[in-house]
């Protein structure tokens, strides 16, 4: 078997694997004549289509756990400022007023 198609990680194209396995099993000028070229190919059409399948998982797995990690983040923003955040909003707002506060000619002194 080829060490790349294993079974366990492609099982939904096990029996295409099975299929050249066994036409590669065959006498050796077949396979140079192109008899296992139509296993070979419905081989590779299969595993595609198994490694888009197993990207898409994978992306959907993905943005499920950044979805969670994202709604952990909100509710730790809400514990630590409020629902509306109204005290962030304050404070920076406070932040602002202290920077850009207007010198004067007797602050100066």
């Amino acid at each position: 078997m080829h060490p790349q198609l294993e079974a366990e990680r492609f099982h939904s194209c096990y029996d295409f694997i099975q299929a050249l396995d066994k036409c590669h099993q065959k006498a050796y000028y077949k396979r140079i004549l192109g008899i296992c070229n139509n296993e070979k190919e419905a081989l590779s059409q299969c595993l595609k289509q198994a490694s888009m399948e197993n990207k898409k998982r994978a992306i959907i797995k993905s943005k499920s756990k950044r979805s969670i990690i994202e709604d952990k983040w909100k509710e730790i923003d809400e514990q630590e400022y409020g629902e509306d955040k109204v005290l962030e909003i304050l404070m920076q707002r406070m932040k602002d007023k202290k920077i850009n506060k207007p010198t004067t000619d007797s602050d100066s002194h």
